[in-house]
C-alpha cells in the first residue's frame, strides 16, 4: 500500500513508518508534498523519541530539504547528536520507499524550568482569527492536497496581491490518523508557507522554491491557530529570504525563515 485515504496528513504503519495521504499533495506538482506536514513529522519523531525527557522543550528546529518530498511511503528515523544535562541537540532524517534521504532536521532542545524566571515577549500584535474572514489557496489544479487540508485567514495581503502578509492557519484534519494533533505539529506544518503567503513575485511567471526552514520558538505554542507575519526579500541574482514572525492566540512564540530559490519559469 503506497498511499493511505484516511482523513489525516500520514497514516501510521509501524512506530517509524508513515503512508501519506493526498493532503500531503503540494500545489506545484501532483507528486510531491507540501514541505509543511513531512517537516511535522520530524519533530513529531523527535519528540517521540525513545529516553525523551519531559524537561526538555525545543527550541529551534532547521529543515534542509535536500529534494522534493515524493508522496510515497516514508521511515523517519533519529539519533541523539549531543547529550546534556541543558542542552540537547538531535538529528532526524526522512527516507520514501526505494529512494535517498530527502529532509533533515537538526533539532536543538532547552531544559525548561517553568516560573524560573520573569516572562517577557514584547511584540507586535496582530488580529486574531476571528476578527478576519476566511480565504481559500490560490487556484491549484487538483482537488485533495495542502489547500485543502488547511483553514486560512488573511489579516493582511493575500495569495495573489504581491508584499508582506498575515495569515492565520489551522489544519482541518490530524497530522497522524487517529492521533491528537501535538501543539508543535500545528505550527511546523504551517511554518513552510512563509514564502507563500508573501510571494513578491508572481508564482505564474517565478519559481521561489524554499531549500531549508528554520524555526525558532521561545515559547511553547497554545490553541488550534498559528498565525504567519512574513515578509519576502529576493536578490536580482536570484537569492531570496522568506522571514516570519509566528504567533498563536496569546501572541508572538517566535520566528521562521526560509532561504530561497527565485529563477523564472522556462
Amino acid at each position: 500500500m503506497a498511499t493511505s485515504q484516511a482523513e489525516a496528513f500520514y497514516e501510521r504503519e509501524a512506530p517509524e513508518r508513515f503512508l501519506p495521504t493526498g493532503y500531503t499533495r503540494g500545489p506545484w506538482d501532483a507528486d510531491s508534498q507540501h514541505a509543511g506536514p513531512p517537516a511535522a513529522l520530524l519533530a513529531l519523531a523527535v519528540e517521540e523519541r525513545p529516553a525523551a525527557r519531559p524537561d526538555m522543550r525545543l527550541t529551534r528546529i532547521t529543515y534542509e530539504i535536500m529534494r522534493p518530498v515524493p508522496i510515497r511511503p516514508l521511515t523517519v528515523t533519529t539519533r541523539v547528536l549531543r547529550a546534556g544535562r541543558s542542552v540537547e541537540l538531535l538529528e532526524a532524517v526522512l527516507t520514501p520507499d526505494g529512494g535517498q534521504d530527502v529532509m533533515r532536521a537538526t533539532a536543538l532542545l532547552m531544559k525548561a524550568t517553568p516560573d524560573s524566571v520573569p516572562q517577557v515577549s514584547p511584540g507586535r500584535q496582530v488580529p486574531g482569527p476571528g476578527a478576519v474572514p476566511e480565504k481559500a489557496f490560490f487556484p491549484v489544479p487538483w482537488d485533495q492536497g495542502y489547500h485543502t487540508a488547511m483553514d486560512l485567514r488573511f489579516a493582511a495581503g493575500s495569495f495573489l496581491e504581491p508584499g508582506p502578509a498575515t495569515a492565520w492557519m489551522r489544519m482541518r484534519v490530524p497530522l497522524v490518523a487517529g492521533e491528537e494533533i501535538a501543539p508543535l505539529s500545528r505550527v511546523l506544518t504551517a511554518a513552510d508557507s512563509g514564502n507563500g503567503v508573501s510571494a513578491e513575485l508572481d508564482f505564474r511567471r517565478y519559481v521561489f522554491i524554499n531549500a531549508d526552514l528554520t524555526v525558532s520558538l521561545h515559547r511553547h505554542p497554545e490553541g488550534e491557530w498559528v498565525c504567519l507575519d512574513a515578509r519576502t526579500m529576493v536578490d536580482g541574482a536570484g537569492i531570496g529570504l522568506a522571514a516570519s514572525t509566528l504567533h498563536d492566540e496569546k501572541g508572538p512564540l517566535g520566528h521562521g525563515t526560509q532561504s530561497l530559490y527565485v529563477v523564472a519559469r522556462g
